[in-house]
C-alpha cells in the first residue's frame, strides 16, 4: 500500500517560513523522483518542485530562490523548506512520487496572510 503523508502546513504571516516533510511509505523511496505541487482555491494544480533520486533539482519559475526541496532517503522523507512567503503561495500542497507512475499524497493546507 502506499501513502504519502505530509506535514508542516499552517498559517504564517507573509515573509515568514514554513518546512513542509512528506513521509513516504510502500515504494522503494530512494529509487524514485519527487515533488511538490499546489493547488489553489479554482486553479489549477501547479508544479512547485522535483528532486530527482541523484538530487538533482528543478523548481518553478515562481518559487525559485525561496523554496527549497530535499530528500532523506533513509527516512523516506521529502521536504520543502519555504522561505520569504507571500500571500500568492498560499494553495494545498501535494507530494507526488514518480513510483513509477504519479501517486499523490493527501495535501497539506499552507496560508500566508498579508
Amino acid at each position: 500500500q502506499v501513502q504519502l503523508v505530509e506535514s508542516g502546513g499552517g498559517l504564517v504571516q507573509a515573509g515568514g517560513s514554513l518546512r513542509l516533510s512528506c513521509a513516504a511509505s510502500g515504494i522503494i523511496f530512494r529509487i524514485w523522483p519527487m515533488h511538490w505541487y499546489r493547488e489553489a482555491p479554482g486553479k489549477q494544480r501547479e508544479f512547485v518542485a522535483t528532486i530527482t533520486a541523484s538530487g538533482s533539482t528543478n523548481y518553478a519559475d515562481s518559487v525559485k530562490g525561496r523554496f527549497t526541496i530535499s530528500r532523506d532517503n533513509a527516512k523516506s522523507t521529502v521536504y520543502l523548506q519555504m522561505n520569504s512567503l507571500k500571500p500568492e503561495d498560499t494553495a494545498v500542497y501535494y507530494c507526488a512520487a514518480s513510483a513509477p507512475i504519479i501517486r499523490w499524497g493527501q495535501g497539506t493546507q499552507v496560508t500566508v496572510s498579508s
